[in-house]
């Protein structure tokens, strides 16, 4: 299942989302966020170069995801590809090995010998010696791209005079309509936040799902703890009989993801196969963002552990704290099909639905999950002259970019 560049309606989703968020649904719902969320496709809707035939012909902005290496929720970016196109490719590149050296003699080559050239130097067709200086070795890309929109709209109604004889006086009219115009911003704000709750409870569920594919990404704090100790403790032992105990031993599972995803290495994402090369990651603390169901740091800090929260112990810069998930009523769980990638035609598909009852938090690169603001916009129509009422419209346009070869850990308590 593709993404499609027709928009895609989600005002359905969108009322769920709210009804969740705001307490209005008693249970939390199973939401499928598959069709609304953008995952980096490697299948390529227009043609290629010819050349290193990795890369497609310029369709709208290009984000190039490569940083220099050193040896050793609004929690998301906004990105704006703007309302004159709705898809947006990254490209990042391959790691490349190193090569047998030419200018001495090794155990594996004779380069300097009477009589032998630049070349191979063959006998009985296998080499001697290594390949001329003017061997190709051309860069690997890797092109994702993320396309689509979903678009939602929302309305209100201003009377020109039928109201007015309800209230005394023309200021107390006036306090009438700026509280419905507050209400209506208030709308609109609860949409946007369930749009970016909906972008974080897809990457949740999506990093879940491809765990097979993204080594380390998931991690289960229950049974974690278990092993490191010898013990079996439940979920709610730990929660509330050694709190002070299993709090320490997250604090210290996060700060070492922390510091592992700073170096280049292939896990906590994943690889698009291309037989001999590997695409390694690394994340800076300052590329690090990481999202935290609050209430139960809240506790902790309350009852057992104020210390924790001391800079040097438990400090990261571009956090945010949760106090839910998905639904007020059932504040730690989410229920989500994401929009994950079949690892083997690299299109977004609808993955296997996803419930996870204990949702502890998320770190990710802040390239892993990204908001693309496409159109925001109001426009007021003419009063309609035979009732003398008049409409105000709001419309967006917004698309969920989640990209599972960038650097994702969850922590989760089964």
């Amino acid at each position: 299942m593709a993404r499609v560049l027709t928009p895609q309606d989600c005002h359905v989703l969108m009322n769920l989302l709210v009804k969740e968020a705001t307490g209005q649904d008693a249970t939390i719902q199973a939401v499928d966020s598959s069709s609304f969320v953008s995952a980096g496709e490697t299948v390529l809707a227009t043609g290629t170069e010819n050349t290193l035939n990795a890369l497609s012909m310029v369709i709208g902005r290009t984000l190039m995801a490569v940083r220099p290496y050193k040896a050793r929720m609004r929690i998301i970016d906004a990105l704006n590809t703007g309302a004159y196109t709705s898809r947006l490719r990254k490209i990042s590149f391959y790691s490349r090995e190193s090569q047998a050296s030419g200018d001495w003699n090794t155990q594996l080559f004779t380069n300097l010998a009477d009589g032998f050239d630049n070349g191979e130097n063959e006998s009985g067709g296998t080499p001697q010696s290594t390949k001329s200086m003017w061997v190709q070795n051309q860069p690997q890309p890797l092109e994702v791209q993320f396309g689509g929109q979903s678009v939602w709209q929302d309305s209100t109604t201003v009377y020109e005079d039928q109201l007015k004889k309800a209230f005394r006086s023309e200021s107390e009219f006036g306090e009438f309509v700026a509280g419905i115009m507050t209400e209506k911003a208030n709308d609109i704000e609860s949409q946007k936040e369930a749009f970016n709750r909906l972008a974080v409870i897809n990457h949740i569920a999506g990093v879940y799902d491809m765990s097979s594919v993204m080594p380390g990404s998931v991690i289960d704090l229950t049974a974690a703890y278990n092993a490191e100790f010898s013990t079996s403790y439940t979920r709610q032992d730990l929660l509330t009989t050694y709190l002070d105990s299993f709090l320490k031993f997250f604090v210290a599972q996060f700060k070492l993801v922390s510091d592992y995803m700073e170096e280049r290495s292939a896990k906590y994402h994943w690889t698009p196969s291309r037989p001999g090369y590997t695409l390694l990651r690394h994340t800076p603390k300052s590329k690090q963002k990481a999202v935290l169901y609050s209430p139960l740091f809240t506790k902790a800090e309350a009852y057992v552990l104020p210390e924790i929260f001391n800079p040097q112990y438990l400090s990261l810069e571009n956090y945010e704290g949760v106090t839910f998930w998905q639904n007020q009523n059932d504040r730690a769980a989410i229920s989500c099909t994401p929009a994950v990638v079949n690892v083997g035609t690299g299109a977004i598909i609808a993955g296997t639905p996803v419930a996870l009852d204990y949702v502890v938090g998320m770190i990710f690169d802040e390239d892993a999950l990204m908001m693309d603001y496409q159109l925001e916009d109001a426009l007021t129509t003419p009063v309609e002259a035979r009732k003398r009422y008049r409409n105000i419209w709001w419309t967006f346009s917004k698309n969920i970019m989640a990209d599972y070869t960038e650097n994702a850990v969850i922590f989760y308590m089964g």
